[in-house]
């Protein structure tokens, strides 16, 4: 068999690359298709230039809100050229919360599911187990147990880099029952912003001194290499950190804002797209299909580190089992989860807003200027 070869470029973790590099190695004999994946930093996934790749790669894993800009600038090709009606089905029924729709855009589907996540609560539950304390239901009871923790020598975390930052303050006024970015062109409300912003603060004074310089995948390393933190209320989900011999943790829904409102995250995880430069689309297509396939998503992708786009992995008897848990604990919240915009200009706002965030809440800069940034910036935006 005659063989052909597609590039693709993964982010640099083992719950992208790990999945796809096996099955490079194990399915190329049979498909006659030899991928070679390269890898991108986390932030260049959720915050680079989608254009900078587009040219090197067949295949790029990608963030949702990008689905705007890879309409409007060109840079993916349209799922809907490729996908037949019993292909469409698969993907409705193996719906994620609104991970499939995340990637849709002007009548346009732009990425497949092929991994999803959402912002969750984490603990160490042997830790939680030996001081006799709960896990916290409310931001209320994270604070309680943040004080208990520091009397214990121990402390909370939370992954408050910039980009977290904001994916907290989302989060939070998501779990007010706002609908960021869709009220009209107003990004959200003045008031419960300024709410927001006093909690985030609150809570950056309790936590691990070395929150603020933290991502999601430093905060959950610091956590099953060490004692010293025992929970966390806010950061995406990674199932590589539930299995470990020693020290797995585990995840949860994040807290809620208040005890009378249901408990939010914002959605996140990954898609697979098409380059617009590609000379081997039709091939490409058909590798990203076997890549979510049910199948192989319910098994071998979970196998080897993936955190699975495809309702039959979520709800699979046996990827729980190999996940300690991590699926029938996490499932609630990426249903439940929050869908930022993807409009294009979206990620450039997203990355200038992180900024102006940590500014207010590091360095207690002006609320209101910041506020009226975001609303001019995005009314902007929404045209």
């Amino acid at each position: 068999m005659e063989q052909k070869t597609i590039t693709g470029v993964a982010w640099n973790h083992r719950r992208c690359w790990g999945p796809l590099d096996a099955h490079a190695k194990k399915s190329a004999p049979d498909t006659g298709i030899h991928a070679q994946w390269n890898r991108r930093s986390l932030f260049s996934f959720g915050e680079g230039n989608l254009g900078d790749f587009v040219d090197a790669n067949d295949l790029i894993i990608f963030d949702h809100p990008f689905s705007g800009d890879a309409s409007r600038q060109g840079l993916l090709l349209d799922f809907r050229n490729f996908l037949c009606h019993e292909d469409i089905e698969m993907l409705e029924r193996n719906r994620v919360g609104k991970s499939y729709e995340s990637y849709h855009f002007e009548n346009g589907i732009w990425g497949l599911p092929i991994d999803t996540a959402a912002t969750v609560a984490a603990w160490r539950p042997d830790l939680l187990e030996n001081l006799s304390v709960k896990v916290p239901n409310t931001i209320g009871d994270v604070f309680e147990l943040a004080n208990f923790a520091r009397n214990q020598e121990k402390w909370i975390a939370w992954a408050a880099k910039p980009t977290d930052l904001f994916c907290t303050y989302m989060t939070m006024l998501a779990s007010l029952e706002i609908e960021v970015g869709q009220l009209g062109t107003k990004f959200c409300p003045e008031d419960e912003s300024a709410y927001i912003v006093d909690k985030m603060k609150e809570l950056l004074k309790i936590v691990h001194p070395n929150s603020s310089s933290w991502n999601p995948i430093q905060l959950y390393s610091h956590m099953s290499n060490n004692d010293d933190v025992i929970y966390s209320p806010y950061a995406f989900n990674y199932v590589n950190y539930t299995s470990a011999k020693v020290r797995p943790l585990r995840f949860g829904t994040a807290p809620r804002m208040d005890q009378d409102l249901p408990a939010r995250g914002l959605l996140a995880g990954a898609g697979i797209g098409i380059s617009a430069k590609s000379e081997n689309a039709k091939a490409s297509f058909d590798y990203a299909m076997r890549l979510i396939d049910p199948q192989f998503q319910a098994t071998d992708y979970v196998a080897n580190g993936g955190q699975p786009g495809m309702r039959s992995a979520w709800t699979s008897v046996e990827c729980n089992k190999m996940a300690n848990g991590f699926f029938s604990d996490c499932i609630q919240a990426v249903d439940t989860a929050f869908l930022r915009p993807n409009i294009p200009g979206f990620v450039d706002f997203f990355h200038l807003g992180t900024q102006r965030l940590a500014h207010v809440v590091y360095n207690d800069g002006n609320h209101l200027d910041f506020w009226q940034w975001l609303v001019a910036s995005y009314a902007e935006l929404k045209g």
